[in-house]
């Protein structure tokens, strides 16, 4: 992927982040594709959102 498409592609990611709601489907999914394209544990993306503490509890195992 280039640089430009990587970029916008995080953005992306970010504006989703910022417009789920915290623990959503869609946010973990979010959560957990910007985690792997940046290389960042995902307490460092939701630290990025200002979720620290409980708000950034590990998300559910899939059962």
């Amino acid at each position: 992927m280039s640089r430009h498409l990587d970029l916008r592609r995080r953005n992306a990611l970010w504006q989703r982040l910022r417009t789920e709601v915290p623990g959503s489907p869609a946010f973990e999914d979010a959560a957990r594709e910007l985690s792997e394209l940046t290389g960042w544990p995902r307490a460092r993306v939701l630290a990025g959102l200002g979720l620290t503490g409980p708000d950034a509890a590990p998300a559910p195992e899939p059962s």
